[in-house]
């Protein structure tokens, strides 16, 4: 008797944007960029009544681009590239709708919270509510990205689940903290989440910035000849980044001692820097999708030297931080969002929508006027925010008139994806 091994079905789902995660979580993510800003330029301009004896107004901005922005691009990211390291297929359909939801109504619940909307006499409710759908929201992405590295054994991946372990952990703290009247605890929460989100950016950025440059500029030239380009890497670099960075964390987190956070950050840049000086191709500068994510590792380097500097040259410890966050989370996931959103809904990487260059020129702004204008001219100090939080609404609002259509509709080759 034999046994016919039938082809099995290929996958399907109810609307193109339910076909990997990256179409669904940067489409809402870039939504929720604007939406955010543009109540945060209210707040900080004072136009809305957060309660501040029990959330600070700042804290409640610093969560939600934490764990609403940044880990929404990380889930869209993340669970799109584990499929391709692991082979394995990742959630679809209504299981991702399933995973995404939590998310937004998270994000619903925290803008609930925030605006003081009341239910049975309290806002509270909505922290609770919030909170649940935000650690159910890690742990399904943490459990869908273990059972495809436990399928393939590819153990080295465990780094990754260990660092969205530990962002749960930090949102924990934070909802803690509000919840026990506790503002260091939920400050704690806060930054321990934004300097994680930096680790997996420079983990990450390590292996996909040097790889997409060599991928843009290996092209043939005109006589048909492939032209390869080779940057080079050093794991004893990798291993010194790392390892000054755990090290930076822990001091600006824990041990806020000048000295030794002047070293770790200083060593976090020169590094990075070195790093940088060995991905350089002159090539990138005629491609907006390579020198994006180069110009957005230099403003990290930029940012630790900020760091460094900062206990002796006396301006405040935000700007560093807001520095950091503006490259690292800011101008990286722009740059990664446009060029994966290309890549992987089938269409050319080499031609991308004109609008990118603007986007990255708007993201460029918001680092030049919230970081580097304050400190030679803190007399116009709202002015520059202004300006800063207007470039950035700017650059979301071309990335949803630009991107959306394509994250929303079926690759033309007619492959799921």
């Amino acid at each position: 008797m034999h046994t016919i091994n039938l082809p099995s079905k290929p996958p399907s789902s109810p609307h193109p944007i339910l076909n990997l995660s990256f179409r669904i979580f940067f489409s809402g993510a870039a939504l929720f960029a604007v939406i955010i800003m543009a109540l945060w330029a209210l707040v900080f301009t004072g136009h809305t009544d957060i309660d501040a004896q029990v959330l600070n107004p700042l804290y409640w901005h610093g969560h939600e681009m934490v764990y609403g922005y940044a880990l929404a691009v990380v889930a869209g990211f993340l669970l799109t590239a584990v499929k391709t390291w692991t082979g394995v297929m990742m959630p679809y359909g209504y299981r991702l709708l399933g995973i995404f939801m939590c998310w937004l109504l998270a994000r619903l619940s925290w803008l609930a919270f925030g605006l003081g909307v009341t239910v049975t006499g309290s806002s509270v409710v909505w922290l609770y509510a919030a909170a649940a759908f935000d650690l159910l929201f890690v742990g399904l992405m943490a459990l869908a990205v273990f059972r495809a590295v436990l399928q393939v054994k590819q153990y080295k991946q465990m780094g990754i689940l260990a660092k969205l372990a530990l962002l749960t952990l930090g949102n924990g703290l934070c909802y803690w903290g509000i919840i026990s009247a506790d503002m260091s605890m939920t400050k704690l929460g806060i930054y321990l989440g934004f300097y994680l989100i930096i680790g997996l950016v420079l983990t990450i950025g390590r292996r996909v910035v040097p790889f997409f440059i060599e991928r843009g500029l290996s092209v043939a030239n005109a006589d048909g000849v492939k032209q390869t380009v080779t940057l080079r890497n050093s794991k004893s670099q990798d291993i010194a980044s790392l390892l000054f960075f755990l090290a930076f964390f822990i001091v600006d987190l824990f041990y806020p001692n000048k000295y030794l956070l002047t070293v770790t950050a200083l060593g976090v840049a020169v590094v990075n820097i070195i790093r940088l000086v060995g991905w350089y191709h002159r090539g990138i500068w005629q491609k907006p999708l390579l020198w994006s994510l180069y110009i957005a590792f230099l403003g990290m380097c930029l940012s630790f030297l900020l760091y460094a500097l900062q206990p002796w040259l006396g301006y405040t410890h935000s700007i560093a931080m807001h520095g950091l966050a503006i490259a690292g989370i800011g101008m990286m996931t722009v740059a990664m969002m446009t060029r994966v959103s290309l890549g992987h809904t089938g269409r050319n990487i080499h031609q991308p929508p004109r609008s990118v260059t603007v986007m990255y020129v708007l993201m460029v702004l918001v680092f030049i006027s919230r970081v580097l204008l304050p400190l030679v001219d803190m007399s116009h100090y709202l002015l520059w925010i202004m300006v800063a939080q207007g470039a950035w609404m700017a650059c979301f609002v071309l990335f949803c008139l630009s991107y959306l259509p394509m994250l929303a509709r079926p690759r033309p080759d007619g492959l799921f994806g």
